[in-house]
């Protein structure tokens, strides 16, 4: 316990004092123990106090040799050619068994027995029709409609149905908004056909003759059923209805299209 530390006269000591008992020298030997065990024991913490901030300092050296290693590996990938990666693509199954409709198609409404262009938009919630002169009545206690279709004169039609009359119970109403102002139109249910589609389709009734489609087809019947290629247009052959020109004849009415922007 003394290695290395020594033990120096007290300047208040008498070197010419007599011999100390046995009992005093003990004492005198506990004293200094007590003050070398200090002095020792401030030194051991002073080594591990350095110890300490050793092992921080090589931790901090081992983290930024890390860095610099993954910056060396990030540069020496970004000077490399990219690599290319080629997939296979799979079938879906949620997209197979559904059909795939281009921006613009035939239809069909059998019911009224004619063929019209048709608008597919999946930004419009409800399908639409367009109609004129619409006028509510009632038949059996309950609220039906009679319209006609709204049409322009060159709009591909079975000539046959232009100016008549066509009558459907209505759904429900659905209330619009515009800039105009609120207005309530009728919804209505009619069957409708596109290519192997056969479907009971709810149209909104109102006034389309603005626009390039009298038939716009929204979400509601896009839902489960089909998927939009907006790259294509008329996938489908026209449906022939008698008094109607044959489906072979429809390429000339679909040069005319006009392929106009979204519609409402």
């Amino acid at each position: 316990m003394l290695t290395g530390c020594a033990w120096l006269p007290q300047a208040d000591e008498d070197v010419d004092a007599k011999p100390a008992t046995r009992a005093q020298l003990e004492e005198r030997f506990m004293q200094l123990e007590t003050t070398v065990m200090s002095q020792c024991g401030g030194q051991q913490e002073q080594f591990a106090q350095q110890q300490q901030r050793l092992d921080r300092v090589t931790a901090d050296l081992g983290e930024i040799g890390s860095l610099l290693r993954g910056l060396q590996s990030g540069l020496a990938q970004a000077n490399s050619e990219p690599e290319q990666v080629t997939r296979e693509c799979t079938n879906d199954a949620s997209v197979s068994n559904k059909s795939l409709l281009g921006r613009s198609e035939w239809i069909g409404l059998p019911s009224v027995g004619t063929y019209l262009k048709a608008r597919i938009d999946s930004g419009a919630t409800t399908s639409s029709l367009s109609a004129t002169e619409i006028t509510r009545f009632e038949r059996d206690g309950e609220d039906w409609v009679r319209f006609k279709l709204g049409l322009n004169d060159d709009d591909s039609v079975v000539d046959g149905v232009r100016g008549e009359w066509i009558e459907a119970p209505v759904d429900r109403r659905v209330r619009i908004i515009q800039a105009s102002g609120e207005d309530s139109r009728p919804v209505i249910s009619l069957m409708m056909t596109l290519g192997p589609l056969r479907e009971t389709v709810q149209f909104t009734l109102n006034d389309r003759t603005h626009l390039d489609h009298p038939v716009l087809l929204g979400r509601r019947f896009l839902l489960d059923i089909a998927i939009i290629d907006v790259a294509e247009q008329y996938l489908h052959e026209r449906p022939e209805f008698p008094g109607g020109r044959p489906a072979a004849d429809a390429g000339a009415d679909e040069a005319t299209d006009a392929d106009a922007q979204p519609e409402g």
